[in-house]
């Protein structure tokens, strides 16, 4: 089978059984609508626990739960300034992750129409070249 590459663009590697399961968790945990409401707020600033408790509207408990399961998983990451924690997603990649997704989803939760067509651009197996 053979698929057309448009000039310049790389051909994308097949992931690795390591990188799916990787992904998969990075899906998992940002699957709950909670977590992305989080995630969504700390894009926009570091923020700590009574704050995202109040933009969330879901208690404090509830909140440092969520941003403990994150902070483990590397979503999210935090400092102390004395008595109070503060988070913030300092993962480019997440950023861009989760931006992305909340660019592509209309306030009336139906799909934006993508602002250019795209092509897919064939596999490359690992070791190829």
């Amino acid at each position: 089978m053979t698929h057309d590459t448009p000039p310049g663009s790389a051909v994308p590697e097949v992931p690795t059984p390591a990188q799916v399961d990787v992904a998969a968790e990075t899906f998992r945990m940002l699957s709950s609508s909670t977590r992305l409401f989080i995630v969504w707020h700390l894009l926009h600033g570091e923020r700590d626990v009574s704050s995202l408790a109040e933009e969330c509207g879901v208690s404090v408990q509830v909140v440092s739960q969520h941003l403990a399961k994150m902070r483990l998983a590397g979503l999210v990451s935090s400092r102390r300034d004395g008595k109070h924690i503060f988070y913030v997603v300092d993962d480019p990649h997440v950023v861009t992750m989760v931006s992305e997704i909340f660019d592509h989803i209309a306030p009336d939760g139906s799909l934006a129409p993508d602002p250019e067509p795209r092509t897919a651009a064939p596999l490359r197996v690992q070791g190829e070249g």
